[in-house]
């Protein structure tokens, strides 16, 4: 139908006379004027003379002649253009017409809607999309997604859609491709002056290790103010599912209970999708590298750093002095489970000094986390540990008083930032001893 107006012009174009046509048919049609006003003339005559034949009578036989001659030409030559032109300009003009197929029903009346497949499939398939059609019920949206008040659907195809044979519009199905994990979970703290790396851990009640594998730290170095950390919302790892990773094989690998990394991260589905960000509670990492040793001039000329020597007989009493010297140092981390200590953050290479007086046992590099650290027998079976130290003023048998310095702030061994690991032992230093809260004697 869009090449009808150009077949309506070819028709014209072959019914178009040419110049040795017109001019005959000029000529004819002066003639055929006169002849007509003749014939009017005489039936003007014969109507008030009756009975008397008039001209166009007597001139019948010409006529004759001439209107089989048309028909000869008109039938022979322009007849079927002419009936094409016709038909096609019909057809033309139906098509912009609008069809009582496509009216909108009302509540008595459906009439034939075209119906709206969201996705396709058959209005009477169950479980199948939907199909709104001119039977609704006046909730069924019109073509621009309003209701139209009829109780009809002006189905209208938009982009992505398509019509069927039957005017069902079939619109494309939107699928929800979000990934549900723990990545909502997790929360990012921004490192300000004086922060630690276990005083980070304590505010959130976490352990220290667990914000070291969080943030895939390296090095033992100081914090940085305006550092981003990411902090896990319990204790365990974060990882990244890759290709092959599975809820069973993760919960193998990392010892942990399944249900739990269900629970946690917020998921219904056991099934995991590559990319999925998960926390595994409990699970544990790779311990922090070993520092080297520091250098000789750190420690003490004496080159032995443990003795046999037992200390005073008896504690004499009293609190015991603050171990760190200098303004600003604070508790980053109390005495709980797990951490049978108080962290105290300070500058580093701040003064440490002994809580007590009684005799250092030992003095040098230990492994298990502590790095450089000094024990001070107190007597009475109480000791006293300092750990992560940067540097060691004091050795092994020597006799130190209260508030004398022993040590450096430092963050050696299984610490990120500097601070004091200190701890207060009831009997035998990893002998039989038992940690207290150091809290009870300062």
């Amino acid at each position: 139908m869009l090449n009808a107006p150009a077949g309506v012009v070819r028709a014209i174009a072959r019914l178009r006379p040419t110049k040795s046509e017109r001019s005959t048919r000029a000529t004819r049609f002066h003639r055929r004027s006169v002849g007509l006003a003749r014939s009017l003339g005489a039936r003007a005559v014969a109507f008030r003379n009756p009975g008397q034949p008039t001209r166009s009578e007597i001139g019948r036989p010409r006529a004759t002649a001439f209107r089989r001659t048309l028909t000869v030409r008109v039938g022979s030559e322009r007849a079927l253009p002419i009936v094409a032109a016709l038909l096609v300009l019909f057809a033309s003009v139906l098509s912009f017409q609008p069809t009582a197929a496509h009216s909108t029903g009302n509540v008595t009346d459906a009439g034939v809607a075209p119906r709206l497949a969201v996705g396709g499939g058959d209005q009477l398939d169950p479980g199948q999309p939907v199909l709104i059609d001119g039977t609704s019920n006046g909730d069924a949206p019109n073509g621009n997604g309003a209701p139209n008040g009829n109780g009809a659907a002006n189905a209208v195809a938009g982009p992505g859609q398509t019509y069927a044979d039957d005017g069902t519009v079939y619109k494309p199905v939107a699928v929800d491709t979000s990934v549900k994990d723990g990545r909502s979970l997790l929360q990012t703290y921004t490192v300000k002056s004086g922060d630690t790396l276990t005083g980070i851990a304590s505010h959130y009640g976490l352990s220290m290790m667990t914000i070291w594998w969080a943030n895939k730290l390296t090095t033992k170095d100081q914090l940085h103010v305006g550092e981003k950390l990411t902090i896990p919302p319990v204790d365990g790892l974060i990882i990244t599912v890759q290709v092959g990773d599975t809820l069973e094989s993760l919960a193998a690998h990392y010892k942990v209970d399944a249900s739990q990394i269900l629970e946690v991260n917020g998921l219904q589905d056991p099934t995991l999708i590559v990319g999925q960000t998960l926390t595994l509670p409990d699970a544990v990492g790779a311990a922090i590298p070993t520092p080297k040793p520091l250098p000789a001039a750190a420690h003490s000329s004496n080159s032995n750093s443990s003795c046999n020597c037992s200390g005073p007989s008896s504690y004499s009493g009293g609190r015991f002095s603050w171990p760190v010297v200098g303004g600003g140092n604070y508790i980053s981390q109390y005495f709980h489970y797990g951490h049978y200590a108080i962290d105290i953050a300070a500058t580093y290479g701040s003064p440490v000094v002994a809580a007590g007086a009684g005799t250092v046992i030992f003095a040098g590099w230990r492994g298990g986390g502590g790095a450089y650290q000094i024990w001070v027998s107190h007597g009475s079976g109480l000791y006293t540990t300092y750990n992560h130290l940067s540097a060691i003023l004091v050795a092994a048998g020597q006799e130190v008083s209260p508030g004398q310095e022993i040590g450096r702030i430092g963050e050696s061994g299984h610490a990120t930032g500097p601070h004091l690991h200190f701890e207060v032992w009831d009997g035998p230093i990893w002998n039989g001893g038992t940690r207290v809260n150091p809290l009870r004697y300062l």
